[in-house]
């Protein structure tokens, strides 16, 4: 059995520390005490043994073994099922690791099973032993402390959220930068912490709402709005933070597109410069080519070339050759070629 801490307070204080399921039931059910057994990554055999002690519903049977459960609340008859998704924030990676815990809690007993190493719920149970005060107030106080815990979790989560988005907004602006890419993970980050944590003020609501019904302690509903008051304030965050990275994304995509514009006038304009040069060099080559073709037809050296013999004849070249190059000049300069 993987029992983390097993344990049976009278009044707030720790009187038992059972060896065995069977012995956990008969000694609370002897000292009209309550009951708090914590699990880790229990097997099927292990968790139905536990519901059959304390007669816990198939269903939530069935959740708590299948984990990777959504956080929520449920109640079957007097026994409270909720299952909670603790974070912690690894900076290096830039991603949100998430735990799972689910809490039963019965008229005197409270069962906790957590299938990550977050949170620390050896921690909240040294919490409430250092304070019998509260926890002599039942089962429910066990709860308010583990989601207090659980809340409290949060903060180191956001502020690792917060300075990573800092330093994206310093990057936005910096040349040869692309920040496309992490602005994108880290948003997704953002959205599975929306997804682990909107639920929770859902949940807290609820169980204020039954809190007449269920004969909770009035000092337990102080806290439990206190922790309702500091879930709100996470989602809030998280919302501000989900906006903050749209907006540094819709930046992102306009500076990547602004330098694109730029690289693209860039060439256009280097391709204008580069064309303006190829006509001037073809300009120049088509004046060129007319006197070498009149000079080449004259130096084919054939036996009868009559204007060889002329007197004018050469002066007549040398005017074609001129009269060519000199009507090319024009057309080509008409034409802005060079």
């Amino acid at each position: 059995m993987t029992i983390i801490d097993n344990a049976i307070y009278v009044d707030g204080i720790r009187t038992e520390n059972p060896r065995s399921l069977s012995e956990t039931f008969e000694r609370m059910r002897e000292r009209q005490g309550m009951s708090w057994i914590g699990l880790y990554r229990p097997s099927e055999e292990e968790i139905r043994a536990v519901a059959d002690e304390f007669g816990i519903h198939a269903l939530v049977v069935e959740d708590a073994l299948g984990g990777h459960q959504r956080s929520k609340l449920e109640r079957y008859g007097d026994v409270l099922f909720m299952v909670l998704r603790p974070a912690r924030y690894l900076d290096e990676a830039e991603e949100v690791e998430f735990g799972e815990v689910h809490v039963v809690v019965g008229p005197d007993f409270v069962v906790t099973i957590r299938h990550a190493e977050s949170p620390d719920l050896g921690r909240v149970r040294r919490r409430l032993e250092g304070d019998p005060t509260l926890l002599a107030r039942g089962p429910e106080a066990v709860l308010y402390a583990i989601l207090d815990e659980v809340v409290d979790e949060y903060a180191p989560v956001l502020a690792g959220l917060e300075n990573d988005i800092d330093e994206i907004e310093s990057q936005l602006f910096e040349d040869g930068v692309d920040a496309t890419q992490r602005i994108y993970e880290l948003g997704r980050e953002v959205i599975d912490f929306q997804r682990a944590t909107q639920p929770l003020s859902g949940m807290l609501e609820a169980l204020l709402r039954g809190s007449e019904k269920y004969l909770v302690d009035e000092e337990l509903q102080r806290y439990l709005r206190d922790v309702l008051d500091h879930t709100l304030r996470v989602a809030d965050r998280a919302n501000t933070f989900r906006t903050v990275l749209d907006n540094a994304l819709t930046v992102e995509s306009t500076i990547v597109a602004r330098r694109q514009n730029e690289e693209m006038r860039r060439m256009t304009e280097l391709s204008i410069r580069q064309n303006e040069e190829v006509k001037k060099i073809s300009g120049w080559a088509a004046i060129l080519f007319a006197p070498t073709l009149v000079g080449t037809i004259y130096g084919m050296n054939f036996d009868h070339m009559p204007e060889l013999h002329w007197v004018l004849g050469y002066p007549m070249a040398i005017a074609m050759m001129l009269a060519m190059g000199l009507g090319l000049y024009a057309v080509f300069k008409r034409k802005g070629w060079l």
